[in-house]
């Protein structure tokens, strides 16, 4: 009887050991990570720091923390309202120029959670999202106008500084402590910081090697996603689409192509990529003319990334959920937009 029992017990756990491996999921391949990230079609791009308290789009010589005042930061609100309109991902300012980071780093004390708000806010937004079944990217100033200058005394940049140690450092928090990551999103308008675009593109893929990586000026080594500030839907060959700043710059390593504006149209006053002023609170591009913009990103394989400025409170304004939301009946067919839009 115990010869049974220990031959039983012997199949069974043959059964499981081959059931298991049977279940392991086959290892996806670098086109395949191409075509799922194809298939978010379209994102919100988050921006919420300094600048929307300053009422600039930059914000420079910041250094009390108290303008970062808000009154409440509804990440639920943000995410509920991607999955809305059918977007795919949020793209999120983690860290503009001016330093103040919206995660609770270690390697500085400007950051939110010593803020009057006393949150991390990226960990927040990453259960949101879990919660929503909606992606995650990041956006990431590279340089920063307070860092130092070089070693040898002069100013590394005309506008950033230089600390190649430290954007590493949060680079590796950011990579290692909040998930995995679809694409960063890196801004180089105030320099790289003294870390090449290359040695960034292997610090990235050392730490997520399906994490897409993107410069929106500066060198295109390595980088994977061609990035398109203020540009349009269009074909990987197209530069023109990747928007007014990348005349010149192609990289031969593109696998993807992502373009990004703002959910306001020009104004003045204000800032564009962050939440305005009060005044500007009526103020949206029409729902139909976005919706043309998600079919172009459709048809060429494009990522999409709306950006939008949550208010003083951290929630997205009344008039961008309801312009999205529109989106998103159009994308279901449940509603057609207006004709000849």
């Amino acid at each position: 009887m115990k010869k049974l029992l220990y031959l039983a017990s012997a199949c069974f756990c043959l059964s499981l050991c081959l059931h298991v491996g049977a279940a392991e999921p086959a290892a996806v391949t670098p086109e395949q990570r191409v075509q799922e990230a194809k298939a978010l079609h379209w994102g919100m791009f988050v921006c919420w720091s300094f600048s929307t308290f300053s009422g600039k789009e930059w914000t420079p010589g910041v250094t009390n923390l108290s303008l970062f005042n808000p009154t409440g930061c509804d990440v639920d609100q943000w995410a509920k309202t991607a999955k809305e309109a059918e977007m795919g991902y949020i793209l999120f300012l983690t860290k503009h120029h001016d330093g103040f980071c919206l995660w609770d780093t270690k390697t500085t004390d400007r950051k939110v959670t010593t803020s009057k708000l006393r949150r991390d806010v990226l960990r927040e937004l990453r259960a949101a999202c879990n919660k929503h079944g909606v992606k995650l990217a990041l956006y990431f100033s590279e340089g920063e106008w307070a860092w130092p200058n070089k070693p040898d005394g002069t100013r590394f940049q005309a506008d950033g500084g230089y600390n190649p140690e430290m954007k590493q450092a949060q680079l590796r928090e950011l990579l290692s402590q909040y998930g995995p990551i679809e694409f960063i999103w890196f801004d180089h308008a105030v320099g790289d910081g003294g870390l090449s675009h290359a040695d960034t593109v292997k610090l990235v893929k050392s730490l997520q090697p399906a994490c897409f990586v993107g410069f929106n000026h500066g060198a295109q080594e390595g980088a994977d996603i061609r990035l398109g500030e203020l540009g349009r839907p269009g074909a990987l060959a197209d530069q023109a689409a990747a928007g007014p700043y990348r005349s010149g710059m192609a990289a031969s390593t593109y696998r993807l192509a992502e373009f990004t504006y703002p959910i306001q149209p020009e104004h003045e006053g204000g800032a564009m990529w962050f939440y305005s002023l009060p005044k500007h609170d009526q103020l949206c591009r029409p729902a139909a003319q976005i919706y043309a913009d998600y079919l172009g990103a459709v048809k060429y394989g494009n990522l999409f990334s709306l950006d939008v400025g949550p208010d003083y409170a951290g929630r997205l304004r009344e008039i961008d959920v309801k312009t999205l939301r529109q989106v998103g009946q159009y994308i279901r067919g449940e509603a057609k937009p207006p004709a000849g839009s």
